[in-house]
């Protein structure tokens, strides 16, 4: 009996002490003013552009491509560049590109060729490699080439297993149609 006292007076006295006796209530704050819309952003989804470019000695052979101000590009994001290897046609006789992710080397008569990039967030470089002099390479392996550059978040890229080098799974994971990827042609 003596405990359920005990019990019933401590309980008694938090119930007293949690309210308040001739306290007021706060004062509701004031709405602040809506604020004007902002300039648009970066860009910091994927991004996927297409570039075209000719490999020469006056370019070291190598093709630099500098990310514009509406890409925004992360130390850890992921960048892929794929070759436009070849071009076959659909059953409806519609052309279909292959693109092969790099590095990717082809066995010439001459050697290895290696076609390879670097990059940072603020550009790619794209080069030939080769045990053979670059300059008896035909127009074929060094003009007008198309390359694919796909820039992945790195939440995107780690959040689960895709296809690296299947560009449509890439694409696919972006959100990205070929209708919105970006074309540009440098000289």
């Amino acid at each position: 009996m003596r405990k359920s006292v005990l019990y019933f007076g401590v309980l008694l006295t938090l119930l007293l002490a949690s309210c308040t006796v001739g306290g007021r209530d706060g004062l509701d704050g004031l709405d602040g003013l809506d604020g004007r819309d902002g300039q648009d952003g970066v860009n910091i989804l994927g991004t996927v552009i297409d570039i075209e470019g000719t490999f020469e000695a006056s370019n070291d052979y190598g093709i630099l491509y500098e990310f514009p101000q509406s890409v925004e590009v992360f130390e850890n994001d992921v960048v892929l560049v794929y070759l436009l290897w070849d071009q076959t046609e659909d059953s409806n006789g519609e052309a279909v590109d292959i693109w092969r992710l790099m590095p990717q080397t082809r066995i010439l008569d001459q050697g290895l060729l290696q076609y390879n990039y670097d990059h940072t967030f603020l550009d790619v470089n794209i080069f030939l490699e080769a045990d053979f002099d670059l300059g008896t390479l035909p127009a074929g392996d060094t003009d007008n080439q198309i390359f694919r550059i796909a820039v992945l978040p790195a939440e995107a890229a780690s959040g689960g297993k895709f296809d690296r080098s299947n560009i449509d799974a890439v694409m696919q994971l972006l959100g990205v149609e070929e209708k919105d990827v970006q074309k540009v042609i440098l000289n």
